[in-house]
């Protein structure tokens, strides 16, 4: 359960992390609290899955990486190791099951259009991959997700 506290702290965290040498320790001084504190409530928060990750989103397009959509028709049975072998790129980023034909999604950023072709052909030829829809971005709609707690 979530104290008023981790609520408070969990929203600065998505919008406000600073560029600063000690970052913990000036949004500590924001909640009227210690860096020791903070510390220990992002390790907490990670561990019961509260918080996946901490990091920053870059411009892709400024980067000349390419981003695409894949959507994967797998084998219920293979999902799992389809799903761990998605999981090992370091481009791909959100991965999802879903319910339809196309029952793996997934986004995946890449530097170059031959490397995004290796995966895909790689993640194509895995057992149980019945099909591979590639979905290049054409026009990127970029929204700022926020979950505001209350």
């Amino acid at each position: 359960m979530l104290s008023a506290f981790d609520k408070k702290f969990l929203n600065l965290l998505q919008t406000n992390l600073p560029v600063e040498h000690r970052p913990f320790e000036v949004l500590a001084q924001q909640m009227d609290s210690d860096e020791s504190t903070v510390l220990h409530r992002i390790r907490e928060l990670k561990r019961d899955g509260y918080i996946r990750r901490i990091g920053p989103f870059f411009n892709s397009d400024k980067l000349d990486y390419f981003a695409t959509l894949v959507a994967v028709d797998v084998d219920a049975e293979h999902i799992d190791e389809v799903v761990k072998a998605i999981n090992e790129y370091p481009g791909a980023t959100h991965n999802y099951e879903r319910e339809g034909k196309y029952n793996i999604w997934f986004a995946l950023l890449t530097p170059n259009n031959e490397q995004r072709k290796r995966i895909i052909d790689h993640i194509s030829a895995m057992p149980g991959v019945n099909d591979i829809m590639d979905l290049e971005a054409t026009k990127k709609y970029k929204i700022n997700v926020q979950f505001k707690l209350q």
